[in-house]
């Protein structure tokens, strides 16, 4: 099932994607406004949204509708760095070591906008892309193991890891260089997890200005997805609705030579295999 957030003229509303078009659930009753009623809701709001989806038809069309980021304010959005082996090698010839850990680090959730908004450069001079793959908390988690943790998730989107290289480089943190507004379009919605029965087997692809500069599939991920929650929630707790981004892979625009960072009017699309696809243009103008 894909749940998206969307805007057809009267606000945010909460609906489901069925084929070219999407049923609200507002018009059908459900006094659902926020898609983390639904996360937070476990399996008994699922199996109703569900159900109510699947004996209706479509309310609007989709190409009348503007989605939203189906998540805008998560508690956390955390984010792995360094999670593909062309990707760490890549970065080594710039001078970045990788790690035998996991390398983590936090994108703020005001970064966060949807997946046909426009990304703003701000006063970075280099903004880079990333398509990754997201994933949504659908269950607390502490101390899960790494068999139980997809259990965990509630579904997964498409996410742009916008990156100001410049600002990254400020502090090892990378928070910084990772979290200026906009820099994380997300989307286009949520499909959920009995949707995807292996998250380790989906095409990744970024395009620029239609030209591919990314490509490869999450099963070359270093760290797995279920590692990956299982490791976070040995330090602390995710709780429903939290963000994970699970690792780029290579051919990001600061690993070419020369680099090849976003101007503006560039077109960045991202896309993963059988959860769809967000495009974002970059706004406004070169920094002097």
């Amino acid at each position: 099932m894909k749940i998206a957030n969307f805007d057809a003229g009267a606000g945010p509303r909460v609906g489901v994607v069925k084929g070219s078009g999407v049923v609200d659930l507002l018009e059908c009753g459900m006094p659902i406004t926020d898609i983390l009623q639904i996360v937070r809701g476990g399996h008994e709001v699922l199996n109703a949204v569900r159900a109510t989806s699947d004996a209706t038809e479509p309310h609007k069309r989709l190409v009348d509708i503007r989605l939203l980021a189906p998540v805008p304010k998560p508690g956390k959005y955390l984010a792995i760095g360094m999670n593909y082996q062309k990707h760490v090698e890549e970065a080594a010839k710039l001078g970045i070591p990788g790690s035998q850990h996991q390398v983590w680090f936090n994108k703020q959730t005001t970064c966060i906008t949807g997946p046909f908004d426009p990304i703003e450069p701000g006063v970075t001079r280099e903004l880079d892309y990333e398509v990754e793959l997201g994933v949504v908390i659908g269950e607390r988690a502490r101390n899960v193991s790494t068999e139980n943790a997809l259990s965990h998730i509630f579904g997964y989107f498409v996410a742009n890891d916008v990156s100001a290289r410049d600002w990254q480089r400020h502090s090892p943190t990378f928070t910084m260089g990772k979290s200026f507004d906009t820099h994380g379009p997300i989307g286009p919605w949520i499909v959920t997890a009995d949707e995807i029965p292996d998250p380790q087997a989906l095409d990744l692809e970024c395009r620029v200005n239609g030209e591919v500069r990314q490509r490869s599939n999450t099963r070359f991920m270093l760290h797995k997805i279920r590692d990956q929650i299982a490791y976070l929630s040995t330090a602390f707790t995710l709780e429903p609705g939290d963000l994970i981004a699970t690792g780029t892979p290579e051919g990001v625009g600061i690993g070419m030579d020369p680099p090849r960072f976003l101007a503006p009017g560039d077109v960045v699309r991202c896309e993963v295999a059988g959860i769809g696809v967000i495009e974002n243009r970059v706004s406004g103008k070169a920094v002097d």
